[in-house]
């Protein structure tokens, strides 16, 4: 905001510097600006992070994955959603195919979340 000349420093510690200013302790707002929040429940979806969230281990078998698998096949409608993603090793997004797991007599070893900021951070 001080780079941007939005705020000014109104009183500040002399002895003490914040980059190239002076630490304030009493900045002045110079104009509004209007934030647009972002409200969402959690990190945007993708590929990479739904690996991640499931640490490369396949939601059917337990092995090493290495792919995307959509729980509701996106041929039916289903979408790249958090909740309908998970990570699944080649062998076992083969069998499954373009079927739901009850469909292909596969069971889910744990269900899909929507991760919080925090928990794809500390990957």
């Amino acid at each position: 905001m001080l780079v941007r000349r939005v705020a000014e420093i109104h009183e500040a510690q002399p002895d003490r510097l914040m980059g190239i200013y002076p630490m304030p302790t009493v900045v002045r707002l110079v104009r509004y600006v209007v934030t647009r929040w972002r409200y969402t429940t959690g990190p945007a979806w993708s590929r990479q992070s739904v690996l991640a969230r499931d640490h490369h281990v396949c939601v059917f078998c337990g092995g090493h994955a290495t792919t995307v698998d959509h729980i509701l096949p996106r041929s039916r409608g289903g979408k790249n959603t958090w909740l309908n993603t998970a990570a699944a090793c080649d062998g076992c997004n083969q069998r499954k195919g373009d079927r739901t797991p009850a469909e292909a007599g596969m069971s889910l070893r744990f269900e899909a979340t929507t991760p919080s900021w925090a928990s794809l951070a500390r990957r």
